[in-house]
């Protein structure tokens, strides 16, 4: 396996964004040129850690992505707690088993705005659980596609 691509390395083509909880996992996918994010789907946990990131290597193979992103959940002065600990912990596991780089990204408020978005569009709460989970991974990922692109911009 390669390792992984330094954080500023040029990423183009399909990217899927993990929102990696205690009991689910929100997932994420951008289109081929990796400019929207849309949520994708919610796997449920398994206590066979290794299961669950096979899961997530089939969906790198099956929508062909180049990267993935991981949700971060930094405290809100920006530092590691241990939750983030935890995150990155198994970040380190995922480039292991995905054979394409994984990128950490700061999730702070990525909950919150999904359930505000969920919620402007009309869904009831119950609704919003099923989902919120994929609509977080989803503010995750366009806001590290968003600043990615910023940073190439800038750079040209």
């Amino acid at each position: 396996m390669d390792a992984p691509a330094p954080d500023d390395a040029v990423v183009e083509g399909r990217v899927i964004g993990l929102d990696l909880g205690e009991r689910r996992i929100g997932v994420a996918t951008s289109d081929d040129q990796g400019r929207l994010a849309l949520p994708s789907e919610v796997l449920q946990r398994d206590p066979d850690q290794g299961r669950i990131h096979r899961r997530i290597r089939d969906l790198v193979e099956e929508f062909e992505a180049v990267a993935v992103v991981v949700g971060v959940p930094l405290s809100l002065d920006g530092s590691t707690g241990p939750a983030a600990r935890r995150i990155e912990a198994e970040i380190a596991e995922l480039r292991g088993v995905l054979g394409v780089p994984v990128f950490g990204a700061d999730e702070r408020f990525s909950t919150a705005e999904a359930h505000q978005h969920l919620r402007r569009a009309g869904l009831d709460e119950r609704a919003r659980r099923a989902v919120v989970d994929a609509a977080a991974a989803a503010a995750i990922l366009q806001s590290w596609l968003d600043r990615r692109r910023h940073c190439e911009e800038g750079t040209q």
